[in-house]
């Protein structure tokens, strides 16, 4: 893991350092997305409303009893066994602190550097809007599903069944499928790679290797904290980042009208042409 993360480090810092990556960022550079505060703002607070109050009154809410509790796929008995921290209590507390803290600031910070190298720095809070109202979304619908599924979280299927109204928040028993704190990472992280890459920032495509690895980082926290099986936090990661990326390529998309997929050859920092198929609605 630390060889990854340093391999990766690095290679950041080629792309985004090395030759062939030269030249000034002109705020010509960037686009006008599409987007009206009359609708985004009351949209962004009635999904964070319904949201984060589902949550705090999910005793209310969430099933008292497993609607899915009796077979586990092997796949996820193999990733328990395999990733399953010996004190899961430092893996949750990690990763609330990566998914609530971490990643927003490592996200929103990357989208105003990158704006700011522009000189665009006005871009930045409707950038954050944007992103925020799709993680809203996503976190909003997650919330749903979790309750109507009824899955049991997978230290809860090894309690017997006298232990398990003792758990510590017995309303969240049974919420498991599919991660909550997964979704909201990879919303957040495609989200603003989605929305950096509209913009047409210079830099814009490395968000998507950090914000994807530390957002996978999350969902694995996730497992080593026996709070969510793997097919919770696949689940997670494949919606979180398709509402990441559809809602902001639908609903605030370039006002030029430029194609939202091109391919084009560029110069590649350590020599050499590669391509880069890009986002451009």
């Amino acid at each position: 893991m630390r060889r990854f993360g340093r391999t990766l480090s690095i290679a950041v810092l080629l792309l985004l350092f090395g030759p062939g990556r030269a030249g000034a960022a002109s705020r010509d550079d960037v686009r006008d997305l599409r987007g009206q505060d009359a609708i985004d703002l009351p949209l962004s607070l009635g999904l964070g409303v319904g949201w984060i109050g589902s949550e705090a009154e999910k005793k209310h809410f969430a099933p008292s009893e497993c609607h899915w509790c009796d077979s586990v796929p092997w796949v996820d008995e193999r990733a328990r066994d395999a990733w399953k921290w010996s004190d899961p209590q430092k893996a949750d507390t990690a990763s609330n602190v990566a998914d609530f803290v971490g990643m927003p600031v490592l996200m929103l910070g990357m989208d105003a550097l990158l704006a700011s190298e522009h000189g665009a720095l006005d871009r930045a809070p409707h950038d954050a809007l944007f992103i925020v109202e799709a993680v809203v979304a996503a976190s909003a619908l997650n919330q749903a599903i979790k309750f109507s599924v009824g899955r049991e979280r997978p230290f809860v299927h090894a309690l017997s069944p006298d232990q398990k109204p003792l758990t510590a928040q017995p309303s969240d028993n049974n919420v498991s499928f599919y991660s909550g704190h997964t979704t909201l990472a990879f919303t957040l992280a495609t989200a603003t790679g989605t929305v950096a890459t509209l913009r047409g920032y210079k830099h814009a495509w490395a968000v998507w290797p950090v914000g994807l690895t530390a957002a996978a980082a999350v969902g694995y926290l996730r497992i080593g904290a026996d709070k969510h099986y793997f097919t919770d936090v696949a689940t997670g990661a494949v919606l979180g980042s398709a509402i990441g990326v559809g809602m902001p390529l639908l609903m605030h998309g370039r006002k030029d009208g430029t194609a939202a997929f091109s391919a084009s050859a560029t110069a590649s920092p350590v020599g050499g042409p590669h391509v880069v198929v890009a986002f451009a609605f």
